[in-house]
């Protein structure tokens, strides 16, 4: 089942104990999404597209709803957002969050800058509303997935 990114990103944040930045937010919940596409046939997890932003991957949703925060931690607006549901999609994201929750802004921004990958494919310097289409995104899980069994 595909997942609101603001029902993700609740859970995520409060996860953290709302510590993670909305770039943070951004990064571990792109790169949730890529290995839960890799794991599940290519099934998104959140709802919606990432964008490649000068940043890196963001969520437009996600970016708009908590961009008040600026660099800080992300608090609570989300009240009115639902509960993400226990099942796999919760388990990718603590998956995510325990690999990456104290990675910091520039590890998780290298992560998602890999040359030849999906949001490096994808980008446009300055311009926003690049859509990384999940075709994109689950071919960079291969490339590395396949990466790793030839060196693991």
């Amino acid at each position: 089942m595909t997942v609101s990114v603001l029902s993700a990103a609740k859970y995520l944040a409060m996860r953290s104990d709302w510590v993670l930045s909305n770039l943070e937010l951004q990064k571990i919940l792109y790169l949730a999404h890529m290995f839960f596409m890799g794991r599940h046939d290519g099934e998104p997890l959140v709802i919606g597209s990432f964008e490649a932003w000068d940043y890196g991957p963001v969520h437009p949703d996600l970016y708009h709803k908590a961009k008040i925060f600026g660099s800080d931690g992300v608090g609570n607006i989300f009240h009115s957002i639902s509960d993400l549901p226990e099942g796999r999609e919760r388990e990718i994201i603590d998956e995510a969050y325990l690999a990456l929750g104290n990675a910091g802004p520039g590890r998780l921004v290298n992560a998602t800058h890999r040359t030849g990958g999906a949001w490096d494919r994808n980008y446009l310097p300055g311009v926003r509303c690049c859509v990384i289409p999940n075709e994109d995104i689950l071919s960079e899980y291969q490339g590395l997935d396949n990466a790793a069994k030839k060196t693991g």
